[in-house]
């Protein structure tokens, strides 16, 4: 390619495209550097039709990126010594559901599609974070009840699982991968929720035929940039509008629970394949996305844009490993697992200058979050008698950060679905803030909120009056 002249763009390698066997809700990022690499892999080594059709429930940008390059993108290993990459050919279509929903029930209603999986986030189940329960009243569950064209996540499973009976077929295995305590109990006890207001027949035929294994799902992928597309063009030569750039490590424990046993070779592509999922996913739950959290919330406020810049302050390396030492009394180790060994690699992995995965992203959709990544561990440790100072002032921060300025004045971004009740509900003092915010029962049950109120106040005075680099520095002295 001569300087100054564009880039032809990527386009699918030819090679043999694989039949379609998965629909995928929620065609994000992560999904694509995961997922997506984890089924290659197994179809590379044992073979089987397992081609994707992604769904997109809001926005056609995916789309419009991918299907120039017929679906085909490029994987991003970034390594400290520098990336790798890698081209992925595994989707074979993309939908826009609110452009056609029709085509999206009619991929998962078809009889070869033995999987949907979904990447939806936290907040895409509607549920109640607190509860893991079916969110009734929910704007777009509302929409699903009174209609027969879906618009949530639980919509399309109920209504293609519908048609899958009306059929005469067996239905689809539902597939979460999203970081969600027992994960696949939640999906199923929100999908049999909403089915059996629909019909209470679908929800038996759910309830007896369905399987909906839990998973635990782990690699960092940083937002894709425009920065980065323009390094990947010069990496590969080619202009690639949707690469993917993640981390090297990955990990995927999956209950084997599929149905009719229909499922990838994914154990030969390095999957852990489990009668029980719960170890995995409460420790990395716990360990990773708690402190992650934690790091986002505190290292924002403190001026970091990065997880690696906020633990390359030393006062926060030391700070998330105290996190670390409050959390692992709260976790059962899976078996053969160290869990002070586990933390060091954590600590690598969030040190590693290569990914820039910004505090402000993960501190997005914080409502959803904090009832699985934190409260939990400070459940068990206030049971346990023990104190949980670098903890509350977690919680802390994220009161700090969605009351919607900074600790310059500065206004926040704060995306989140409770973002409006939140600025609304906190005040410019701590005092009032706490006590507002634990009255959420939405996030905070009241039993936990009244064990909170003086640990989180008091780390939330410290906040306010010292700043966050400050008061994580004096919760670990």
């Amino acid at each position: 390619m001569e300087a100054g002249l564009p880039a032809d763009r990527l386009t699918r390698p030819d090679s043999p495209r694989p039949a379609t066997g998965i629909v995928h809700l929620g065609l994000g990022a992560f999904f694509r550097a995961f997922g997506c690499v984890y089924f290659v892999d197994a179809m590379q080594a044992s073979g089987g039709d397992w081609g994707i059709v992604g769904v997109s429930l809001r926005s056609p940008d995916t789309r419009d990126a991918l299907q120039p390059q017929d679906w085909a993108y490029t994987s991003v290993t970034l390594t400290p010594d520098g990336p790798q990459t890698r081209i992925i050919d595994v989707l074979n279509d993309v939908l826009v559901a609110p452009e056609d929903p029709e085509a999206v029930l009619a991929a998962m209603a078809d009889p070869g599609v033995r999987i949907v999986s979904l990447t939806v986030t936290e907040k895409g189940y509607c549920h109640n974070p607190a509860t893991g329960a079916l969110n009734p009243d929910h704007p777009d569950i509302v929409k699903d009840l009174n209609n027969d064209v879906p618009c949530s996540a639980p919509g399309y499973l109920v209504r293609a699982l519908q048609r899958r009976r009306a059929a005469g077929e067996p239905p689809f295995t539902v597939l979460t991968c999203d970081n969600l305590p027992d994960n696949g109990a939640l999906v199923r006890g929100v999908v049999l929720d909403l089915a059996r207001r629909i019909d209470p027949a679908l929800a038996d035929w759910i309830a007896d035929h369905g399987k909906f294994p839990a998973t635990m799902v782990d690699r960092i992928t940083p937002a894709t940039t425009e920065a980065d597309i323009e390094t990947v063009e010069t990496l590969i030569g080619r202009r690639d509008a949707a690469p993917v750039m993640h981390e090297p490590f990955r990990q995927w424990a999956v209950q084997d629970d599929f149905v009719n046993g229909d499922r990838p070779d994914l154990a030969a592509a390095g999957a852990q394949m489990v009668d029980n999922v719960t170890a995995f996913e409460d420790m990395k739950l716990r360990m990773l996305n708690g402190t992650h959290s934690a790091l986002a919330y505190l290292g924002y406020l403190a001026g970091h844009a990065t997880i690696s810049d906020t633990v390359a302050d030393p006062v926060f390396a030391t700070y998330v490993r105290q996190c670390w030492a409050e959390i692992m009394p709260a976790v059962t180790a899976p078996e053969g697992v160290s869990l002070p060994d586990y933390a060091d690699a954590l600590f690598d992995r969030y040190a590693n200058p290569a990914i820039r995965h910004r505090t402000w992203q993960i501190a997005m959709d914080g409502s959803q979050k904090l009832p699985q990544r934190l409260l939990g561990t400070l459940r068990e440790n206030i049971a346990a008698g023990r104190e949980s100072p670098a903890l509350c002032l977690a919680v802390a921060g994220w009161m700090r950060y969605v009351s919607g300025t900074d600790e310059n004045g500065e206004i926040i971004d704060v995306r989140d679905p409770l973002a409006d009740l939140l600025r609304e509900t906190a005040t410019d003092a701590a005092p009032g803030t706490v006590t507002a915010l634990l009255s959420l029962e939405q996030i905070f049950p009241a039993d936990i909120a009244a064990h909170l109120a003086a640990p989180v106040m008091q780390a939330a005075s410290l906040l306010w009056s010292k700043g966050a680099r400050a008061a994580a520095a004096e919760v670990t002295s």
